[in-house]
């Protein structure tokens, strides 16, 4: 899913919702939740662990990873939730 604007790089909202049963759209701008503004390997990271309990050693281990690689990599993702939390103030 694209995250920003082709033409000028600005965020981009969602702005209509639709049922796929019975094609019901709800219009309206819709901003992504957090988690939906990160890049698709970084969901794919959180998703790994929060299923491995927050567990690194695990994570490294389910990656192929360092412990410090995976340690890196998090604290990456977490600078970039946080600065997504600044642009939305």
């Amino acid at each position: 899913m694209p995250l920003h604007c082709p033409s000028c790089q600005c965020h981009l909202e969602v702005k209509t919702l639709q049922c796929p049963e019975c094609e019901t759209s709800v219009n309206g701008h819709f901003p992504l939740p957090l988690l939906a503004s990160l890049h698709a390997d970084d969901q794919q990271f959180i998703i790994h662990f929060v299923k491995s309990s927050g567990s690194l050693k695990e994570m490294a281990k389910h990656l192929g990873l360092s412990y410090p690689s995976v340690r890196n990599r998090l604290d990456e993702i977490i600078s970039k939730i946080k600065n997504l939390e600044n642009e939305s103030l």
